[in-house]
């Protein structure tokens, strides 16, 4: 039955769910009903969401606004969602200030509008609608979240690796191929030693560069802690 369904053709509420529920482009979404047995153009599926985007019985409160692709790196337009409802409301021609800005403001029931960290859609909400609450959506939160947990993390990364890497390692117990690492690992922190005890007596990145013979990026890079080094040997699977 699936497959003289498919032979039919997919129905509408199936194509508007797979370009929509799962936040897909017009292409990407094609290539998935495609895979699904169900072949339909990109154009097709935007045509779709276009027709069954519903102007909501009730006024918009919360809602999300974001731009996507007719064609990538071409033509950009602007989506409009009704959080609250889980659905589209309406689709712009393209992602310009001035086209969200004249949409917004025909909508002042909204109270809070949800968007990326882009200056545009956050000119035309101040614009349109100054008493709106703007939020970032969940995926720049996680973004936000994400950046600033690396930012913390790289900043004592040099703590970090010598504490992970403090335990005393016999040569005597290490493979061919460990002990090849671990030889590599020595010049490495002796090159690191040298540069950063230069660095201590007032020398700078030049003169340590002109010295030495390393380098610049790795002089550099060395003195702000971005090539402190560990060594672990791999735990065999007898001693787990």
């Amino acid at each position: 039955m699936y497959w003289l369904r498919c032979r039919e053709g997919p129905d509408v509420s199936t194509l508007s769910s797979i370009t929509w529920d799962w936040r897909w482009g017009g292409r990407p979404a094609a290539a998935f009903a495609d895979r699904l047995m169900m072949p339909v153009s990109n154009d097709t599926l935007l045509r779709v969401v276009r027709r069954r985007s519903e102007q909501p019985r009730d006024k918009l409160a919360i809602i999300g606004i974001d731009d996507f692709a007719f064609r990538r790196g071409q033509r950009y337009g602007t989506i409009v969602c009704d959080l609250e409802r889980r659905r589209p409301v309406t689709l712009l021609p393209d992602r310009e200030q001035a086209t969200s800005q004249a949409w917004l403001a025909g909508h002042p029931s909204i109270t809070t509008v949800a968007r990326d960290r882009g200056g545009g859609y956050g000119e035309a909400i101040a614009k349109a609608l100054p008493h709106a609450d703007q939020v970032a959506d969940r995926w720049h939160l996680m973004e936000n979240a994400s950046r600033a947990f690396l930012d913390a993390v790289s900043k004592t990364m040099r703590q970090i690796r010598k504490a992970v890497g403090s335990a005393v390692i016999d040569p005597g117990l290490l493979t061919y191929a460990e002990r090849l690492q671990y030889d590599g690992y020595l010049r490495r922190q002796e090159t690191n030693g040298a540069i950063l005890e230069l660095s201590k007596q007032g020398l700078s990145i030049k003169q340590i560069v002109k010295r030495t013979g390393y380098s610049r990026k790795l002089v550099r890079s060395v003195i702000r802690g971005q090539r402190s080094d560990v060594f672990r040997v791999r735990q065999s699977s007898l001693e787990e």
